[in-house]
């Protein structure tokens, strides 16, 4: 990989992955940087740099971030901020940045409308975890995927929920969007993000919008967030149907063996989300 590129976030991200992949292949190895380093094809130096840039923290606190032992301790902690969590609202403000993640949920008729005389914007740009495809309304975001190289999947999956809508392309708009959601720096303001889902399914997004960046918490956990303890499955099939990556923060339910569980993103994508996070969090 060209040095000059590993300035990109997108590009850090993949180096990242790739170092993630090597992990957990080797985690109970306990690699070294050097080992890490000749697995991504890079000098340590430079993958040290670049966990430096991307996760704000060394690649052994971030293996470390990755283990079964944090991932248990996690969930024994989130005990103690399940209730602060119930109490919060629907609202959620992010250690990360200073963006207010707030949301709705389509009535009944707009939904059976099929977007009729809306305009649905949707444009591809870069994030961190590479690149992603965002669909969006005057009412604030409705769809954000990522594309491993699949654009006409999740575009035909975005038009297919707004069937009636007048689609219209816009990549210098869907930048600006993700640029407010994985700010370089603190950035203060606020998302809205537009909902479409079951009364069940919107009661489990809302509740993991009332988790702080870097929890975890089992799919138990999660169900009695939303009202239902004894819905682990319906749960499952409600993160399954998140049609709002990242924003909508699927990636922090794990099992109650601490393993990180089925991500409909990909199993890579999710251990660097929950890790960088965690890597932020403590800082």
């Amino acid at each position: 990989m060209d040095e000059l590129e590993l300035d990109q976030p997108q590009r850090q991200y993949e180096v990242v992955a790739q170092a993630i992949r090597y992990l957990r292949a080797q985690a109970l190895q306990q690699p070294t940087l050097a080992e890490v380093a000749q697995a991504v094809h890079l000098s340590e130096y430079h993958l040290q740099r670049v966990f430096a840039a991307w996760a704000g923290i060394s690649p052994k606190r971030f293996l470390q971030y990755l283990t079964k032992a944090y991932a248990l301790q996690a969930l024994r902690e989130a005990q103690d901020v399940l209730s602060v969590s119930q109490a919060s609202g629907l609202s959620s403000s992010s250690r990360l940045h200073d963006l207010m993640v707030s949301c709705e949920a389509m009535t009944p008729g707009e939904i059976k409308s099929g977007g009729a005389g809306l305009t649905l914007g949707w444009g591809q740009a870069p994030t961190p975890f590479g690149t992603a495809l965002a669909g969006w309304t005057a009412r604030g975001l409705c769809y954000l995927a990522f594309l491993d190289g699949d654009e006409t999947l999740h575009r035909e999956e975005l038009a297919a929920t707004w069937p009636a809508a007048q689609l219209q392309r816009d990549d210098t708009q869907a930048q600006r969007l993700m640029a407010r959601v994985f700010p370089g720096t603190p950035q203060p303001g606020r998302l809205h993000l537009l909902l479409r889902g079951t009364n069940f399914q919107i009661k489990v997004w809302e509740a993991l919008l009332r988790l702080p960046p870097g929890r975890r918490v089992s799919y138990t956990q999660l169900a009695g967030l939303a009202g239902a303890p004894k819905a682990q499955r319906a749960v499952g099939s409600a993160l399954a149907a998140n049609q709002i990556a990242f924003l909508i923060p699927c990636h922090r339910v794990i099992r109650e063996s601490s393993d990180s569980g089925h991500y409909r993103w990909g199993g890579e994508r999710k251990a660097a989300m929950l890790a960088w996070e965690a890597g932020r969090s403590a800082s």
